[in-house]
């Protein structure tokens, strides 16, 4: 069947049977992120855990996904999106039934943590392989820039954060919080059949069996072992465990020497100090996600706290982020140049960053409301952006495992933020810490804004050469 797929596909035309598993595949870590989140006082009540146990519904899934996106993406590289597809898909459907069928005792917590793990693991490997199949794709048909799709999975995973929460409370409400766990079990059934039904077993990008390079075994593990320790670090910081990231230092020093000396690195160390556009992306996703959540989740909790609204209007204040960032991704999306994007979304952070500092108490609705519609600018236009920068920078046989790594980013600007906001509201989230949480924000876009404006090499990005020889 799949043959016959491939054979019947358009030869100048992006194969559309391949949105559907594509799309599935990548929603599975977004709802995981921000279904959780409405969840996380009910496991506490039922299982009677406190909220320092239950934070690690949280954390588990961020470290998993940190540490294994680059890694399954260096797999989808070497074996192809296919069989990696299908083996996420069914660590998906595992992790959800772990948590449905998980005992109902204090202990029970940590069964729930395991399942996020798993959860994790097994959602890294829908946005590589996407980007591994949309790389294969404009080899197949000669496509110069897929900015539509590109568009379409960037409106699809904002969508999905939209949703994603309100989908929680309906599924809380209906069949209590097990239900968030059970929804990944339709979730990964359905992405492992559209997989196997519409992924080809090989494309043209990945190497043939013969040739594979071995897998980096010793990358794999100092990596891990590096990420690990300085994300733990960040989760839980204290002289206690001070040690963690002088461990990170020093492991990730020997991953840098390691990989720079192996044959087939896991993370080509060397692109990276000689493709600096590559790594500025990479900093991009994560100045992006260090401002997303930190309003996300740090003035959510002010408006509830601080401003003293209920949980129904806090959803109505954000909903416009979201809604403005699916309208400017689909409005902007099929054009494929990122300078003039990346520069009017790291304005658009700025400016703000800036409105939150004259935010107070009293502070009226529309006031809040205009601040979530601009900040939902960079939501749809950076996103879109780094994701057309990253396709057009990484090395095609390396597209998944740098998708991975961009993902590993972000998640990293993720744990920024929660560090942050943690610190700067303490007990309680006032409006002196939210003015804290403004200029810190003012802070991460203005370095967006200078790397931005300095990278010359963005000017290319999108653009057709100037002539068929080049």
């Amino acid at each position: 069947m799949t043959s016959l797929l491939r054979r019947t596909a358009p030869a100048d035309r992006f194969d559309r049977r391949l949105l559907a598993p594509m799309m599935v595949g990548t929603i599975l870590n977004p709802v995981n992120t921000a279904i959780i989140a409405v969840a996380l006082t009910p496991i506490g009540i039922a299982l009677g855990a406190p909220a320092s146990e239950t934070v690690w519904l949280v954390s588990a899934l961020y470290l998993a996904t940190a540490i294994g996106q680059p890694l399954v993406g260096r797999l989808v590289d070497v074996f192809g999106a296919k069989p990696l597809f299908l083996v996420g898909a069914v660590m998906v459907a595992a992790g959800g039934a772990i948590g449905l069928f998980a005992p109902e005792s204090p202990e029970s917590i940590w069964w729930l943590v395991a399942a996020r793990v798993i959860l994790g693991l097994g959602t890294c490997a829908g946005y590589p392989a996407a980007m591994h199949m949309i790389r294969a794709e404009a080899e197949r048909t000669g496509m110069a820039s897929p900015a539509g799709i590109l568009t379409i999975l960037s409106v699809t995973t904002q969508t999905t954060a939209v949703i994603g929460p309100t989908l929680g409370g309906l599924l809380i409400g209906a069949w209590g919080w097990r239900a968030t766990f059970a929804i990944n079990i339709p979730l990964g059934l359905i992405s492992l059949l559209l997989g196997a039904l519409f992924f080809p077993r090989h494309t043209a990008i990945e190497p043939a069996p013969h040739e594979r390079p071995r897998i980096d075994g010793v990358g794999i593990a100092l990596f891990a072992v590096a990420m690990l320790s300085l994300l733990v670090f960040l989760q839980n910081i204290g002289i206690a465990l001070i040690w963690m990231p002088v461990l990170a230092v020093a492991v990730g020093a020997a991953f840098v020497w390691w990989e720079r000396r192996v044959d087939d690195p896991f993370i080509d160390v060397r692109v990276l100090t000689t493709s600096i556009p590559l790594l500025l992306t990479f900093v991009r996703s994560l100045l992006t996600a260090t401002v997303s959540y930190t309003f996300v989740y740090g003035f959510t909790q002010w408006l509830e706290d601080g401003r003293g609204l209920d949980p129904t209007a806090t959803g109505l204040v954000l909903l416009p982020v979201f809604a403005t960032g699916v309208v400017f991704a689909l409005a902007f999306g099929r054009r494929p140049e990122v300078v003039w994007k990346l520069l009017l979304g790291s304005a658009a952070q700025l400016v703000a960053g800036i409105l939150v500092l004259f935010m107070t108490d009293a502070s009226p609705l529309w006031f809040l409301v205009l601040t979530m519609v601009i900040l939902g600018i960079p939501q749809g236009l950076n996103n879109l952006a780094i994701q057309n920068s990253l396709y057009a920078q990484a090395e095609p046989a390396r597209i998944a495992s740098s998708a991975g790594l961009s993902r590993t980013f972000f998640y990293l600007g993720a744990i920024v933020s929660s560090v942050v906001y943690g610190n700067a509201y303490g007990a309680r989230a006032s409006t002196s810490g939210l003015h804290t949480l403004g200029w810190f924000v003012v802070a991460v876009a203005t370095v967006f804004l200078v790397i931005t404006v300095f990278d010359r090499s963005l000017a290319r990005v999108g653009r057709p050469p100037l002539h068929s020889g080049e």
